[in-house]
């Protein structure tokens, strides 16, 4: 890997062009005296920085593009090296101080339009121009940096960067599915209010207390906007919980600890099942024996169970839901769902009648899930346990890997 400096340092109030100036102190929160005015899609501690190189620019001007430094809103257009065709975890050394650590590519948006004939801002697309993508970096040496500063180039030296692109896959696909099982909640008629904004999301019911339905999602990469989720709970009227690594708000205290886990669906073990049993995905139109077993078997109140009850026949309408149960002799005592998005598999909802526990049957339900996700063409699958329960201890058995943690904060009490 070749060494490079910084051509320029790029910062505006929200808008595009991004000016030069000579200098900025570079923080963990981004660059100091630069604004994003979509804040729920770009900036935040794992996008603090964004960075374009020289040579990609000139790439995209060469075909007609009006693109410059600044005009696509990187924060720093580098030289040197080809920024966009660095490895996540990559480390940029700037100047005497900074230290940034690519975090993955920026996906453009209509603001930079202006910069690309016809409008075309898609040309900086990660996905179909990967050697001309602008890269979002997180910050690991606060400090100031210059215009002319030296920066050396340094490999990635342990798979911290694939665990967080990893967690980064398995953030969204949750999210989707929450979404989903929050919305199939409204379109039943349930007291459910969906915020959905960006790479946040949150629900809050006051009628329907606990966790299922007072939620907030997001936050473990966009701390900075927690007061989102607690105005959201506020105004509804909910005790909610927000979902973080750190806590997202002086003096915050977890309740619960999380433990994430993610594996490949072909290196996934397969389970056995005892005879007389099966597991089978239930029809769209195949109602009601999905929602009974998780109700029972994890003894709801009855406002609770009702609502699961209701809302079930709209989501078994959701194209990417996936409803599973297992049956003993034709009986139907254990369940769970996948939901699929952009290649996971997102594990949810997995119950079995404690009559029935400890004989494989939940280990038959996660298998059994993984490979419809494996069909469907995911390359990734992703749960979420209490730590050190009976579920963790059966995803580790059947190969999955632990890549991360996820703590539960209660807003209780808590002043905006």
């Amino acid at each position: 890997m070749g060494d490079g400096r910084l051509l320029q340092v790029n910062v505006s109030a929200g808008v595009v062009p991004k000016l030069p100036v000579d200098e900025a102190r570079v923080t963990h929160a981004g660059v100091e005296g630069d604004r994003q005015r979509e804040v729920t899609v770009h900036g935040g501690p794992h996008r603090a920085v964004s960075i374009l190189g020289i040579e990609a620019i000139r790439r995209v001007a060469a075909e007609g593009h009006p693109i410059a430094p600044g005009t696509t809103g990187e924060n720093l257009t580098v030289s040197g090296f080809d920024v966009s065709t660095l490895p996540v975890g990559t480390r940029l050394a700037i100047g005497d101080e900074v230290v940034v650590e690519l975090s993955g590519p920026a996906n453009p948006c209509r603001t930079i339009r202006q910069s690309f004939r016809e409008l075309r801002y898609g040309r900086l697309s990660g996905a179909a121009h990967p050697a001309d993508s602008r890269m979002y970096a997180r910050v690991v040496s606060e400090g100031m940096v210059r215009a002319g500063d030296r920066i050396l180039v340094r490999q990635p030296t342990d798979d911290s960067a694939e665990r967080f692109t990893i967690n980064d896959r398995l953030d969204r696909a949750e999210r989707e599915s929450s979404i989903a099982f929050w919305e199939a909640g409204r379109e039943a008629g349930l007291d459910v209010n969906v915020m959905d904004d960006g790479e946040i999301a949150a629900a809050a019911s006051s009628s329907l207390p606990g966790m299922a339905f007072n939620i907030a999602l997001g936050f473990a990469h966009l701390p900075n906007l927690v007061e989102r989720a607690l105005d959201h709970f506020a105004t509804h009227a909910a005790a909610g919980w927000v979902i973080a690594d750190d806590p997202p708000w002086p003096g915050a205290d977890s309740d619960l600890t999380f433990a994430r886990w993610a594996a490949r669906p072909e290196a996934v073990a397969p389970a056995s099942l005892p005879d007389g049993t099966v597991v089978r995905e239930l029809r769209r139109s195949e109602v009601g024996p999905w929602a009974s077993v998780v109700v029972e078997a994890s003894g709801m109140s009855p406002e609770i169970g009702r609502a699961w009850v209701l809302l079930e026949e709209h989501l078994a309408r959701v194209a990417h839901h996936h409803r599973f149960v297992v049956e003993v002799d034709g009986r139907p005592v254990a369940a769970g769902s996948v939901h699929t998005h952009h290649g996971v598999g997102w594990l949810r909802a997995g119950s079995v009648l404690p009559e029935f526990r400890g004989i494989g049957l939940q280990r038959a339900l996660i298998a059994a899930r993984v490979e419809h996700a494996l069909r469907t063409g995911c390359d990734l699958v992703g749960a979420s346990t209490v730590e050190d329960g009976a579920s963790a201890r059966n995803v580790a058995r059947l190969g999955f890997e632990r890549v991360g943690t996820r703590r539960s904060y209660p807003t209780t009490g808590v002043e905006i």
